[in-house]
């Protein structure tokens, strides 16, 4: 069964501001498969024409970030009639997009902190007052916190803006939710159990998630049993409602109070020694390498082989 895939292209790196980060994904994923007899192979778009995944049987994308995560690679494979892992085109897209992927939750009475679209024009002073302060201004399609401000002090979501303007035109202003930061893992229809994030600088940064060494991972949580259970299944229905497939990660936040709210959908999780999907897969029982192998068979399931084009 180890050779059933056929040729695989781990597509890594690409173009984003998350490249460094992918290559990283890229690797440990390139390790896992070729450790099971898999023939895979490294696969850069920056470097090698699209074209060249013709030559391939399959695809795992590890790539994070813009034309990797949002459904345009996913569109060129889709093309060339090649499985791929992952979500498809328009659940590619949608969570890539922040804004977008609450204006549909919010259709479908999902929980997700209040927010404002902010642009050039926005009366700043009246978006603090009505968000409340401390509030986080992201880019609505970018990944790993770039470009996040935490904006704590009156007078200061103009300056986030501007920031966050530089990765995308589109911003969000969101409201400030303190009482932790959690993630769900999902591997097909299976829910993975919830980690809980504890960064020791201000919010989960890409400092924290990248380059430091003292953020701690908790899985088990601490959430009691029944509530674990309950937010599993809305994570699992929340990413389905974006038209989620394969696997992915939804993030949530909860209050002081105890309530949640889902955050974002990341369809192509970062796989590295630091990341939370292997994380919580680890807790499950399950290794890196069946993960990686799991992950791969379920591009089959929900991208199978289609009559390819030319």
């Amino acid at each position: 069964m180890r050779n059933s895939f056929g040729k695989v292209a781990v597509l890594l790196g690409g173009k984003s501001g998350e490249r460094e980060i992918s290559l990283k994904s890229g690797s440990a994923v390139l390790a896992a498969l070729q450790g099971q007899g898999i023939d895979a192979e490294a696969f850069d778009p920056v470097t090698r024409p699209l074209h060249d995944l013709e030559q391939f049987d399959a695809a795992f994308i590890s790539l994070h970030g813009r034309f990797g995560e949002d459904g345009t690679i996913q569109g060129a494979l889709e093309l060339f009639g090649i499985p791929y892992t992952g979500s498809g085109v328009m659940a590619s897209a949608i969570g890539m997009d922040k804004w977008r992927t609450k204006l549909i939750w919010h259709a479908a009475g999902v929980m997700t902190p209040a927010f404002e679209v902010v642009n050039a024009d926005s009366d700043f002073s009246a978006i603090e007052r009505k968000l409340g302060l401390p509030l986080f201004v992201k880019p609505a399609n970018e990944g790993s916190s770039i470009g996040i401000t935490k904006v704590k002090v009156a007078g200061d979501l103009k300056a986030a803006y501007e920031l966050a303007a530089k990765s995308d035109p589109l911003v969000i202003a969101e409201q400030f939710v303190g009482g932790g930061e959690y993630t769900v893992g999902i591997l097909g229809e299976q829910v993975l159990p919830i980690v809980r994030i504890l960064p020791a600088n201000e919010f989960y940064d890409f400092e924290a998630k990248y380059l430091r060494d003292d953020t701690q991972y908790l899985c088990p949580c601490g959430l009691p049993k029944e509530q674990e259970v309950k937010i599993q299944a809305e994570a699992l229905q929340a990413f389905k409602d974006i038209g989620g497939t394969g696997w992915g990660r939804v993030d949530f936040l909860m209050d002081e109070a105890g309530k949640h709210y889902f955050l974002e959908v990341n369809t192509s999780p970062g796989m590295t020694d630091r990341s939370l999907v292997p994380v919580a897969a680890k807790a499950a029982g399950i290794s890196f390498a069946e993960l990686v192998k799991s992950i791969l068979t379920l591009a089959f399931k929900h991208h199978g082989a289609k009559a390819r084009v030319g």
